[in-house]
């Protein structure tokens, strides 16, 4: 059976407000010592080259390019860093998979994500995104024994659910959680998402609510 966490019709529509406010590119990190101060709650994306961490990022905010999609997988070579009208910060960490880049050029900037995870102090749960027509794969064991290592909340979220058959997107939802229950930092709800077609999205909103604690006041 699928576990979801349950939200009422006020939570959901809070968090759609909320994340209809302003939201605007702060700045990229290429180093640990160009973070922006943790003065913020922050909920950071990861996953694969060419997962779908843009457009998520992008339609949980309604907008189109606020974070930038490439057409080169592995583009995203630093931390970058969106704020949510004052309230929280949106956090784009560098992709990781099939980098069209030199070895050494790829371990600095995954070495660089893996530096933000263990020392952020206001970071209050990652979302590990997979490709739903995949499911995870091997180079995905390697982030989230990084995450259970940097004892960092994290949630997978499945992407492209538009792209499955009926009933497909809830058995990779169920083979995905059976997959990390025994893992000690996942949060065991399995998120189903369609950036294109808004599926999943409300719900994700008020999760991060929720766990940020931000509010509209």
């Amino acid at each position: 059976m699928i576990e979801e966490t349950e939200f009422s019709p006020e939570e959901i529509e809070a968090a759609r407000i909320l994340f209809a406010r302003p939201a605007t590119f702060v700045m990229g990190a290429a180093k640990i010592e160009q973070l922006p101060d943790p003065d913020l709650p922050e909920i950071a994306f990861a996953g694969r080259s060419n997962v779908g961490k843009s457009s998520l990022i992008n339609g949980l905010v309604g907008m189109h390019k606020l974070a930038r999609a490439s057409n080169e997988p592995g583009r995203t070579r630093e931390v970058n860093f969106f704020d949510l009208d004052g309230r929280l910060r949106l956090v784009d960490l560098p992709g990781y998979g099939w980098a069209k880049a030199s070895k050494t050029t790829v371990k600095k900037f995954q070495d660089l994500g893996r530096d933000y995870l263990r020392g952020r102090v206001t970071l209050k749960r990652v979302y590990l995104l997979i490709d739903s027509r995949h499911g995870l794969k091997s180079v995905d064991t390697e982030a989230l024994d990084a995450l259970d290592l940097a004892a960092v909340s994290y949630q997978i979220v499945l992407t492209k659910a538009d792209k499955l058959k009926k009933g497909e997107g809830e058995r990779m939802q169920e083979a995905t959680l059976k997959a990390i229950s025994k893992r000690p930092a996942a949060f065991p709800v399995v998120a189903l998402t369609s950036s294109e077609k808004g599926l999943g999205l409300p719900e994700l909103r008020a999760e991060i609510m929720r766990t940020t604690g931000a509010t509209l006041g």
